[in-house]
């Protein structure tokens, strides 16, 4: 029997090829939409999205930025490691930490990033939920930062959801992928945390004809 590290070794090898290989796939075979509003198209923000819908983005991003600057926070879990290297093949770079394990860290690098240019991509409800759900740190990177948010989301018309806590959606072949990346807003440095949470929230939620 092959030990616990080596099976994790063997699947970090694999598995984000096999994956990106079937994204492409899966992109080909889809008729994809995309819906950029203009001014999300302006370099340096944090980019927003719910981990359940994760899967398809990067090619969101690929239409979004001629030139690819971003940092993708991820956890150091084991699925955030799988994550991390899924991502090298588009041409991202990570960010390591979570709410629960360098969290810190974390959010001083992606800061760092932000002032020096970068884009930031971040799951407010991630790593482990609740389910869509406005995380501390989105908040502190807009106000300290002093950068945008961009709201960017994917919707299938055809889609398997897995029973995971955050209703991860695999899109089907064959279907329409529509990409959404809405207009840029700000958090004020003098609204209180809840209420800035609160206002991501909505406008996470908001109409995409907002």
């Amino acid at each position: 029997m092959l030990k616990r590290e080596t099976k994790r070794k063997i699947i970090l090898f694999f598995a984000p090829r096999i994956i990106w290989c079937l994204l492409w796939v899966l992109y080909f075979f889809s008729r994809n939409k995309f819906h950029i509003h203009k001014e999300a198209k302006d370099p340096n923000a944090i980019l927003a999205f719910w981990h359940g819908e994760l899967l398809m983005l990067p090619f969101l991003y690929r239409k979004m930025r001629k030139k690819r600057n971003i940092f993708v926070i991820s956890s150091n879990h084991f699925d955030g490691e799988l994550m991390v290297n899924l991502y090298g093949y588009f041409g991202f770079n990570t960010i390591r930490g979570s709410s629960s394990k360098d969290g810190l860290k974390a959010l001083l690098q992606a800061i760092n990033r932000l002032k020096n240019g970068s884009d930031v991509a971040i799951t407010p409800d991630g790593p482990k939920g609740p389910y869509h759900s406005i995380a501390d740190g989105i908040v502190a990177m807009s106000q300290k930062a002093n950068s945008n948010i961009v709201v960017v989301r994917t919707e299938s018309t055809k889609f398997w959801e897995l029973k995971t806590w955050d209703k991860f959606r695999i899109p089907k072949p064959f279907g329409t992928i529509h990409y959404y990346a809405l207009k840029p807003f700000k958090v004020d440095k003098t609204i209180p945390f809840n209420d800035a949470k609160e206002m991501i929230y909505k406008k996470m939620l908001a109409s995409y004809k907002d």
